[in-house]
């Protein structure tokens, strides 16, 4: 015992002057001149992630809708929480995007702001996969704003942030709304011919299950 204490008091006779010392880091003043972002392409970059972070919480609720043992269908939760995830990675991307290129330096509570989700609940798959068709409808006209925006700007053409958006989103959006348009499509068929049924067989297959 008194071993451990001598430790102890050594080790605190060691630590107290670099306790005592008070670090102090003058700020530095180092050129904005590679800070080339406009304010309208900036403003618009934020409207996107909050409209990615709102993508990414109803899809949540989706999930969570699917989720219920009341409607039980794993394949559609699946489906819809990796869509969630999804989201919520392009916004991570768009943040990345803008701390590459110098900004979020101050002014980032209003960043990320939670609202509940639009809807909370759903009759049918179908209904479901329409409602995710026209969000992310919606998700790839608000890209295209935003390209709008930073491409028209008088004083900036930022055509590196255009490319970016053009080749790393949209095509990923459009391969994802014709992927729910087509799903849709095929459920629709199956429920007009097996009623619900077609639904439950549908879910399995979301699972990769053969029924």
């Amino acid at each position: 015992m008194k071993a451990i204490l001598v430790a102890v008091l050594g080790l605190l006779a060691v630590c107290a002057p670099a306790f005592a010392t008070q670090c102090t880091v003058n700020p530095v003043n180092i050129p904005k001149e590679w800070i080339t972002m406009q304010r309208p392409c900036r403003d618009s970059m934020r409207r996107q992630i909050q409209m990615e972070v709102a993508a990414s919480l109803q899809y949540l609720a989706m999930g969570a809708h699917f989720s219920k043992d009341t409607i039980n269908r794993p394949g559609f939760a699946k489906l819809f929480f990796d869509a969630g995830s999804e989201e919520r990675g392009h916004a991570m991307k768009l943040i990345e995007y803008l701390l590459m290129r110098g900004e979020l330096t101050s002014d980032v509570t209003s960043l990320i702001q939670i609202r509940p989700p639009e809807r909370k609940s759903w009759s049918s798959g179908v209904e479901a996969l329409e409602h995710a068709v026209k969000m992310e409808s919606d998700v790839t006209k608000s890209i295209r704003t935003v390209i709008s925006d930073c491409e028209s700007d008088p004083n900036f053409n930022d055509y590196h942030l255009v490319d970016y958006l053009t080749g790393e989103f949209l095509e990923e959006q459009y391969k994802g709304q014709r992927d729910l348009a087509g799903k849709a499509s095929t459920l629709k068929k199956m429920m007009d011919r097996h009623a619900s049924l077609g639904e439950f067989i549908f879910d399995k297959k979301l699972l990769g299950i053969d029924v």
